[in-house]
């Protein structure tokens, strides 16, 4: 049986660890990305980073209280705990969303690109 996962409970949420975690762009495009379309699979973020790379960005948002993962099946389901995180610093995650606008999307599309010119360049 998997270990369960731990949340930080509401109070435990601390602002150097929110701010930690959303100092990076990739994190940054995946609360974005959770904030538009709401509970997704972990998968839905694979073209963000590689899928070790991924899971060292989730486990951070995780431990930091920025999102809740949940065990469905074989995949990983993801939410972030806005309410948790505005009921503890209020207007903090609304203000970091929007002043990064299309940043993250934009940083994880020049990732995606410079991995798969790397990949390409392997295979010759």
């Amino acid at each position: 049986m998997p270990k369960p996962l731990q949340h930080p409970d509401p109070g435990q949420i601390a602002l150097s660890d929110v701010l930690e975690a959303l100092s990076d762009p990739i994190r940054r495009g995946i609360v974005q990305r959770l904030s538009q379309d709401g509970e997704c699979s972990c998968s839905t973020f694979r073209a963000y980073a590689s899928k070790t790379n991924l899971s060292y960005h989730l486990a951070r948002l995780r431990t930091a209280g920025l999102v809740r993962v949940r065990p469905e099946g074989t995949c990983r389901m993801l939410s972030l705990r806005s309410d948790d995180v505005e009921a503890r610093f209020p207007g903090l995650l609304q203000a970091v969303l929007a002043s990064a606008g299309g940043e993250a999307t934009r940083a994880a599309r020049r990732m995606r690109e410079s991995t798969r010119s790397a990949t390409g360049r392997a295979r010759r």
